[in-house]
């Protein structure tokens, strides 16, 4: 018990590895993300400023769009700061309570996030299934619960493992394989059985993940079966713009966070498991509003008269 107990108390940070890049390419790998991280952060707020701002975007989809920009802006700052602070100074260390800190920002902006996704699904499916009802369902109020159900809920899917995960013997290794501290790495240093942890991670993460992907999945297989009925196919082109950006960026969101999740943590699966983590964590938040906004003309257009005035 004594061992334990010193263990526990001297392992206060571990080394996240990263991609194991040598000392050459630390310079262009900070430099690469920088302009990642930067042009994030400058199309999410750009997303943001024009649906507060421009009353044409005081509606359901926009508001729920400029929410998903919110959740990018914290995602991308949970991840990419410290990651651009190793490339820069060479020092991968971490603290352990930062450690812990960043799996808990980070697991409860991904579950806020697919929520939100679901929201923003059923939004999309009222549209256009229920266009008659729209007004009357998705009014202010019924918006702002929505939003704040989502936001509620994200933050406190992980506090029981978070709590739980903060009082654990730790007894290292004291290097964690992985670019961010996510759930599996951190059990790793736990010198105590945590199967019943990992049993109580998985329930509720199933509980605040497959119930949105489930009506996400529901809503869009609504939505093209009534855009299939549309009888012209100019009708049936103009119902699928309005909820096309949405399908690309859940299709995107989860196809990744599956593979992630499903694969089995094999030193042979590893790389693919970070790169596809990479993908998720930092190349979305990037691509969702660049997305919106290829794909969307009253944005597009909105934001080229702002940026040409």
């Amino acid at each position: 018990e004594n061992a334990v107990q010193w263990n526990h108390s001297s392992i206060t940070e571990v080394t996240l590895l990263g991609f194991n890049h040598g000392p050459g390419l630390q310079v262009p790998l900070f430099l690469l993300f920088l302009m990642i991280y930067v042009m994030t952060m400058a199309a999410n707020l750009s997303i943001i400023v024009l649906v507060v701002a421009d009353w044409h975007f005081h509606t359901p989809m926009y508001f729920f769009l400029g929410n998903l920009s919110c959740l990018e802006v914290c995602n991308s700052s949970t991840i990419l700061p410290r990651l651009l602070a190793s490339f820069l100074t060479g020092n991968r260390a971490i603290s352990i309570c930062c450690c812990i800190l960043q799996y808990y920002c980070f697991g409860s902006l991904t579950a806020a996030e697919c929520c939100l996704l679901a929201v923003m699904s059923l939004d999309r499916y009222v549209a256009i299934c229920r266009p008659l009802h729209y007004a009357a369902l998705m009014r202010v109020r019924s918006c702002l619960h929505l939003a704040a159900m989502s936001w509620i809920g994200g933050f406190l899917s992980t506090v029981a493992n978070t709590y739980w995960m903060s009082g654990m013997a730790l007894c290292g290794p004291t290097d964690l394989d992985h670019f961010f501290c996510d759930f599996t790495p951190l059990l790793k240093l736990s010198c105590s059985d945590t199967s019943l942890m990992a049993l109580v991670t998985l329930l509720l993460s199933a509980l605040f993940t497959l119930p949105p992907f489930l009506l996400t999945l529901t809503s869009y297989m609504c939505i093209i079966t009534a855009i299939l009925r549309i009888p012209s196919s100019t009708g049936r082109h103009k119902a699928f713009s309005t909820c096309s950006s949405h399908l690309i960026v859940v299709t995107l969101y989860y196809g990744t966070i599956i593979f992630v999740y499903v694969l089995p943590d094999t030193d042979t699966l590893r790389p693919l498991n970070k790169l596809l983590s990479l993908f998720y964590t930092v190349i979305t938040p990037f691509a969702n509003p660049l997305i919106y906004s290829l794909r969307n003309h009253e944005v597009r257009d909105t934001l080229r008269r702002a940026f040409t005035a």
